[in-house]
Formats: structure tokens, C-alpha cells, sequence
């Protein structure tokens, strides 16, 4: 049977082309997800260990104290006692967020990764001398206009030894600075996005530090002396409420922890989308499988009488199975590493991810191997077993009709399933039974199975009817086509449930972010009153000094500037905004629940209606904030509003702001500002262009030009989903390319004989054309149809977290159905050509 097996491989080869193209399919999209996720998590091990290096011990601040820096008293106290503590070299650190522009005068884009300055160390003073190599042709930075920057950041703006920049230090009070590249770093471990920009230590410490503290304090032990020995004797001698002493290697785990989370949502939804491609390619190896056993259901038989027992015929099967399996798991594996480099190549472009080599763990091997071998096999065993119950005699007719039955019950279970998604979701989105989102989810499970059994019966009524008005121009021919389609329901489900799963997932994602820029935009039309509003381009703080920038140009009237407030309540440190400016209640339109004005008293603080609620608010309170320095400031509720996405859940007055927050943590996150008396928004904004024409990322924006930047977020957010959606859409495409490729092998005499009584191969062509296109429009249709339902409920169990009413994306859906059409046509142009090349005299003759 073993040798049967495999000459039967042999003997047809584009079956099991095609065969092992369908099994790299469902492979690949693991494999690349698992390489992908691997080389990412990998990159942010190797940069966090070459966080603090050569660092034995470290002082900071603590997490309760965090911002004031520590002391020069401990740094001045640590090197006086360096012989008696084991300290054989101390450095101090002084860090800032900066802002630089590139060759072109534009601020440079991180993509999300960090842009920090600090102090240059020489080699001879570093800790570890090797960490930070000055290049060839570079200096130590001198003095306040000049500074060295990493390799990897200036060779991608285009700076270089002797340009001339701009850099902005903090949030504080200066101005943009022109600085000149003095020397190019090398710096292991930078990311894509990476920009240190390093100063002269005295010109650190001016820019950087309130002059009394330094941000850190790393040393290095003398021989003999271990970094825990070290942190154990320095630790006995600071303040261990003010100060946090550690070893380098728990500085390294903590700064790796700080990002576990990311990196644990990240391969989650990684390996969500990988989920998705294997269950598309689950659906396409089945359907495959399911194919090749009918069209050797003769043969099979053929064995069945010679002798050959069930369980042989099914170990046959399986055997072959197993050997394409092997290999299109090999095939999909080579194809997902390819995968995971463009991803990769991708995610370096501006994302800020971190760069490094390609990983192929053991694990994503395996993953392709077991992937490939066991769907592959389990696929092929149920049509094998199937097949193998057959009578003999009744296996080598030509009869491949679908067994009523069978189909009957399917149907009934795919509707009590439906039945039952339905009462979840309905349930979930009116907020009845258990909690909303787990219901949602749980009724998306059912709403598939529902879909993926009740797939034939529905499959019938829909390919005819639609078979009738697509074809009803091509007469005989499409009515061919509408017959083939839905000669066998049960595979015309199964390929077009691949595009049905995409699109379900597509319709989802559209309806959210649909929903989301909806929700924003209202929150824009009723909530903003201001004629501009004034925020950083790549959605950081804003310089302080902007708000003098603002309040000083000619034609300003109301303006608001919102801070951000750090500070402890009730034990545990809370985030809100402050207020600074006259006219809130007009820039901002504030529904007030409690409280007779939208505006924020100095000493006062406003809430949301949700935050008053969970904190037990109410106007009149007196709530005791604790600044980070440990000073109590007293702050009175002065009214409730109606919550809007547009603020933090309270705002709170200027004078409480400045009393807690020091003027070296003070930040600006946007500026609200309507023009005066007899000034118009044109000439208003002409003069704001002029007064923040020096600050590198300054973006004027009116409410119209607000709300399209937010749509871009989201949109930007959103395509990385569509990205790897488009994967699975590309297998599903694929997969219907492979079954129609199958379906012509299978219909060779059938194709012969109607070529033979004259058919054209136009005609052939045509009628595949019509046949693939009726499949993808019933994936397509049936995917958006469920997705929609989802979105809409998944939209409405958000509303708690102030997500507004669904908004349903109609371009995006029309758009999709359409797109079906053509999917179909291109799905279909492989395998029409090689049935229309089908010989007639040849076909017929072939058993």
C-alpha cells in the first residue's frame, strides 16, 4: 500500500502541486508570524542589554519621587567615600526628551521610538569604554552649540559632521537651538527610530537639571567588590524613600519589563492573525483533500475490491497525506521566513521597532512541521474515512451527488448554532446577561460555526439565484456555470469560507474605526469653540514656551493652554489636565451636569461625570492632592460635566497647577485660541504661522484640519490590521485559485466533452469565470453580512469607554462586494486557461 501511495504521488503531479501549494498556505502565515514575533522580542533583548552598561550599581529616584532627581549631596557624599564603598568609577546622567531636525529643517520623525538627550561621557570617564564609539572624523561636543549624535539617526535625516540643526531640549522655556554636528555615534542596540543627542557635560546639566540634582547616579565596582555588595553599602546610606538603588542587571530587567506588556499584546495579536491564516488555510486543505479523495474515489474503490481493507485504503491516504505534509510544511516555512523579513523590513520603516537580525526559533519549525503534517492529515483522514465506507461497487460509479441527509443535519445544527449567536449578541450589545464583550465574543464563535455548517444550505439558494441574473446574459453558458457552482454545496462553502472569514474580519475593523473617527468628530463639532487649536505633530508635548509664543502674538483673544498634572490622592498617584488661560468655558464646550460654569476656578478642579461617580466626587468636595516633593495642596470641586473623549477625566485650575507640579515637570499638550474682537481667522492665523515658526513641530490646525488628523491616527492604526488582513485575504484568493484548479482537473472529461460537441474555449473560460465569481460574491456577501452584525454589537458594548453610536463604513461594504467580483474574475484566470487547453479527444479517453 506504501508503494501504491507513493506512485500514485508520482503519477500526478499537478495534484500534488497544487496539493502542497494549499498545505504552504496554511503554514506560512504561522511560520512568518512566529519568525516575525521572534526577531522582534529578540531586538528588544539585545537593546535592553545594552541598557547602563558596565553599570555595577545605580541611584535614582524613587518611584514616589520621581522627576526631582537625585541630590548633589549624595553624588558629593558617594565620591568622598568611593575607597570605603568599593566604587571604582562614578559617572552622572543627565536626560531629557529632545526634538531635532533633520537635513531638510524638519523635525525628525521617531516613529514611536524615543529621542533623548544627555550628557557625552569620554571614553576615558565612561564606565564602559566601548559602549559609545566616537567615528572617524568627529569631536567632543563643545559648549551650548554644539552636539554628537547617534550614526543611525543622522545618516537617515541626512546630518553629518558640520551640519547645522535645530534642537529643542525638554519641555522647558527655551527657544529652539542651533546646534552643530561635531561627531556621529556608535551606538549598539539603536533602533530604527532611535535619536540620542548627546552635549557637552556642563551644557547637560544647564539644559537638563533644576542645578541642584543630576538624573542618576551609575557606578562601577572595584575589583572584588560584587554589583549586590555594592548596591547593599550604598543603599544603607541614602534615603530609601527618596532614592531607589539597584544592581545593572535589575536596571536592564526592569527597563525589559517596562516593555513585556507591549510585547506580549504585540505577539498576541500576531499570533491572532496567524490563528486566522491557519484556520483560512485549515478550510483550503480540507476542501483540497476533500477533492483528491473524490476524484479517486474509483480508484480507491478499485483497491477496496482487489482486497484492500478500510483501514488500509485510510493509512494509504494518510501516508500520502503525511508526505505532502512534510513537505508543504518545509515549502510553507521557507515562504513564512520570507514573509517575516518583509514584515520586518516593513516594521523598521519609521515604526521606531528596534532592528536585529532575522530569528528562526526551533519553535516556528516545529510549528510549520505540525501545522503542515497534522491539519494536513486530519483533513485528508475524514474525506479518506468517508470514502473508505463506501460500497465498492456503489464507489466506481460516476455519481458524486451530495447525500441529502447529511446535509439536512448539518443544516439543523448550523441553525441552532445561529439561533444562539444571535441571543448572544443581541444580548451583549444591549448589556443583558453576562458581560457584553465576552458575549459578543462568545457569539462570534457560534456565528462562525453557524456559518461554516449552515454554509451549503445557504450556498444553494444564493449561488442559483445570483447564478441566474449574472448569467442570464450568457445564456447556456452561464447557466453551466450556475450549475457547477452548486452541484456540490459543501465545496463551494468551504472555498468561499476562506474569503467569508477576511471579509467577516475586514467588516469588523472598518465598522470600529468607523465608529471611532464618528465619535471623534462629533466630540470636535460639539466640544470645540476655539477657531485653532495648537498641538505637536507627532502627537508629544509641546515646549512650555509656546504658551508665551501664543499669548504674545497680536490678535489673540481667548486662549487656553492644558497641561498635564502628576500627583498623589488617596495613596496612589493619578493623571489629569490643567487649565491655564481665560475662556475656557467658550474655547471648550463643557456640558455641565453640577456646577454653574464651565470655567475652572485657579484653586478649582472640574470632573467627569464617570470619574466623580467611581471616586465619589461632588461639587463642593475638598480634595488633598500630594505634589512630588510631598507638599499637600488643596484643591474644591467646583462642578461635574458630561464626559468627552476631549479631555483627561478632570481638569484642574492654574494656581493648583502650579503649586503641584515644579516648573521643570510642566508640559503643554495642546493650545486652544480664538482670534480677538475685529480679527479675522485668516489674519489670526498668519500671525500664529509667524510667532511659532521656530518650534520644529508646532502644527495649527482648525477644528476641520483637527479632525482629519485624527482620522489619519486612526487610519494609521488601522492599516497595520488591514496589512496583515490582506494576508489572509491573499491565502483566501489563493485558495480559491487552487480548488478551481482542482475542480478542472476533476472535470477533465466533462470539459472534453462539451469541447467536443462544440464548446469554445472562450466559452470554457467564461463559464469558469462566472463559476468563480458566484463563489467569492457568496463569500464575500455572507462575510460582510456577519461581520457587520458583530461590529455594530462589539461597537456598542464600547460605549461605556466613551465610544459613540456604530457607524457603519457603506463605502467600505459596497466596496468589498464589488471587489468580490473581481477577486472572483482573477481567481479564475489560471485555472480557466488550463481548462480551456483541455484536449477533447484526450479528456474523454482518460479514466
Amino acid at each position: 500500500m506504501r508503494r501504491v501511495s507513493l506512485r500514485n504521488l508520482a503519477a500526478h503531479k499537478l495534484r500534488l502541486v497544487l496539493t502542497v501549494f494549499s498545505i504552504m498556505l496554511g503554514t506560512s502565515f504561522v511560520a512568518g508570524s512566529m519568525v516575525f514575533t521572534a526577531s522582534i522580542s529578540n531586538a528588544f533583548n539585545s537593546l535592553f542589554d545594552n541598557v547602563a552598561p558596565g553599570v555595577s550599581a545605580e541611584v535614582s529616584p524613587s518611584a514616589d519621587s520621581a522627576g526631582e532627581g537625585v541630590e548633589d549631596s549624595v553624588v558629593a557624599e558617594l565620591r568622598s567615600r568611593k575607597g570605603e564603598l568599593g566604587i571604582d568609577r562614578l559617572v552622572t546622567d543627565y536626560s531629557a526628551m529632545v526634538t531635532v531636525a533633520g537635513a531638510d529643517g524638519k523635525a525628525i520623525s521617531t516613529g514611536g521610538a524615543p529621542s533623548t538627550g544627555s550628557a557625552f561621557i569620554p571614553a576615558d570617564e565612561a564606565l564602559a569604554p566601548d559602549a559609545t564609539t566616537v567615528l572617524p572624523g568627529g569631536r567632543a561636543p563643545k559648549g551650548k552649540g554644539e552636539i554628537a549624535i547617534n550614526a543611525s539617526a543622522a545618516e537617515k535625516n541626512g546630518l553629518k559632521v558640520g551640519s547645522e540643526t535645530k534642537v529643542i531640549v525638554g519641555q522647558g522655556s527655551s527657544k529652539p537651538m542651533t546646534v552643530t554636528v561635531v561627531a556621529l555615534l556608535d551606538q549598539p542596540g539603536a533602533t530604527s527610530g532611535f535619536v540620542n543627542v548627546q552635549f557637552e557635560a556642563a551644557v547637560a546639566r544647564q539644559l537638563m537639571s533644576d542645578g541642584a540634582s543630576v538624573g542618576l547616579i551609575d557606578m562601577r565596582a572595584v575589583d572584588g567588590v560584587s554589583p549586590e555588595q555594592l548596591r547593599d553599602r550604598v543603599a544603607a546610606i541614602v534615603d530609601p524613600e527618596r532614592y531607589e538603588v539597584r544592581t545593572g542587571d535589575q536596571v536592564r530587567d526592569d527597563a525589559k519589563s517596562t516593555f513585556t506588556d507591549f510585547l506580549n499584546i504585540f505577539q498576541a495579536v500576531l499570533l491572532a492573525f496567524a490563528a486566522i491564516g491557519l484556520v483560512v488555510g485549515t478550510f483550503i486543505i480540507y476542501n483540497t483533500f476533500s477533492m483528491i479523495v473524490a476524484q479517486r474515489n474509483k480508484e480507491l474503490a478499485l483497491l477496496r475490491a482487489v482486497g484492500a481493507s478500510k483501514q488500509q485504503v485510510s493509512r494509504s491516504v494518510l501516508f500520502e497525506a503525511f508526505i505532502v505534509g512534510v513537505v508543504g510544511g518545509a515549502v510553507g516555512l521557507v515562504i513564512g521566513i520570507g514573509l517575516a523579513a518583509l514584515l520586518k523590513m516593513l516594521a523598521n520603516s519609521g515604526t521606531g521597532l528596534p532592528e536585529g537580525p532575522l530569528t528562526v526559533t526551533p519553535a516556528a519549525v516545529l510549528a510549520a512541521l505540525f501545522v503542515g503534517i497534522v491539519v494536513t492529515m486530519i483533513s485528508a483522514w475524514v474525506p479518506a474515512s468517508r470514502a473508505s465506507r463506501v460500497a465498492p461497487v456503489e464507489a466506481m460509479r460516476a455519481s458524486t451527488a451530495e447525500d441529502g441527509s447529511n446535509l439536512r443535519r448539518r443544516t439543523l445544527v448550523g441553525a441552532g448554532f445561529g439561533v444562539l449567536a444571535l441571543g448572544l449578541i443581541i444580548g451583549g450589545a444591549t448589556h443583558v446577561g453576562v458581560g457584553p464583550a465576552v458575549a459578543v465574543g462568545i457569539g462570534a464563535g457560534f456565528a462562525i460555526l453557524a456559518a461554516v455548517l449552515g454554509g451549503p444550505a445557504l450556498a444553494q439558494p444564493f449561488v442559483g439565484g445570483l447564478g441566474r441574473v449574472l448569467g442570464a446574459p450568457f445564456g447556456k453558458i452561464g447557466s453551466l456555470a450556475r450549475t457547477n457552482a452548486v452541484r456540490n454545496p459543501r465545496r463551494t462553502s468551504a472555498t468561499a469560507f476562506a474569503l467569508t472569514l477576511g471579509l467577516l474580519l475586514v467588516s469588523i475593523i472598518g465598522i470600529l474605526g468607523a465608529s471611532f473617527k464618528g465619535t471623534a468628530d462629533e466630540a470636535v463639532d460639539t466640544g470645540i469653540g476655539a477657531e485653532f487649536i495648537i498641538s505637536d505633530t507627532n502627537q508629544q508635548a509641546l515646549p512650555t514656551s509656546i504658551v508665551d509664543a501664543v499669548a504674545g502674538t497680536d490678535g489673540v483673544g481667548s486662549m487656553v493652554a492644558f497641561g498635564v498634572v502628576q500627583a498623589r490622592y488617596d495613596g496612589s498617584f493619578m493623571t489629569g489636565q490643567a487649565a491655564v488661560g481665560d475662556g475656557l468655558g467658550d474655547l471648550l464646550r463643557l456640558e455641565m451636569l453640577d456646577g454653574a460654569s464651565a470655567e475652572v476656578p485657579a484653586d478649582g478642579l472640574l470632573v467627569t461625570e464617570a470619574f466623580a461617580s467611581k471616586k465619589n466626587w461632588h461639587r463642593g468636595d475638598k480634595l488633598t492632592f500630594t505634589t512630588i516633593g510631598g507638599k499637600d495642596v488643596e484643591v474644591t470641586v467646583a462642578g461635574v460635566f458630561k464626559d468627552t473623549p476631549l479631555v483627561q477625566p478632570w481638569i484642574m485650575g492654574a494656581e493648583a497647577y502650579r503649586d503641584l507640579v515644579p516648573r521643570s515637570l510642566r508640559m503643554t499638550t495642546f493650545v486652544l485660541v480664538s482670534p480677538a474682537p475685529g480679527v479675522t481667522s485668516d489674519e489670526l492665523r498668519e500671525r500664529l504661522d509667524t510667532a511659532t515658526a521656530d518650534f520644529l513641530t508646532v502644527q495649527i490646525q482648525d477644528p476641520e484640519e483637527f479632525k482629519g488628523t485624527i482620522a489619519g491616527v486612526i487610519d494609521q492604526m488601522l492599516a497595520v490590521l488591514y496589512a496583515m488582513l490582506g494576508l489572509a485575504l491573499a491565502i483566501a484568493i489563493l485558495g480559491i485559485v487552487n480548488t478551481l484548479a482542482l475542480s478542472v482537473v476533476e472535470r477533465k472529461r466533462e470539459i472534453g466533452t462539451l469541447r467536443a460537441i462544440g464548446m469554445l474555449r472562450a466559452q470554457v473560460r467564461r463559464s469558469i469565470y462566472l463559476e468563480s465569481v458566484l463563489i467569492a460574491v457568496f463569500g464575500a456577501v455572507l462575510g460582510v453580512c456577519i461581520g457587520s452584525v458583530l461590529g455594530w454589537a462589539l461597537t456598542r458594548t464600547l460605549a461605556k469607554w466613551g465610544l459613540g453610536d456604530p457607524v457603519m463604513p457603506w463605502s467600505l461594504i459596497g466596496g468589498t462586494v464589488l471587489a468580490a467580483f473581481v477577486v472572483g474574475i482573477l481567481a479564475a484566470l489560471w485555472p480557466a486557461v488550463r481548462a480551456a487547453r483541455t484536449k477533447p479527444l484526450e479528456a474523454i479517453a482518460d479514466l
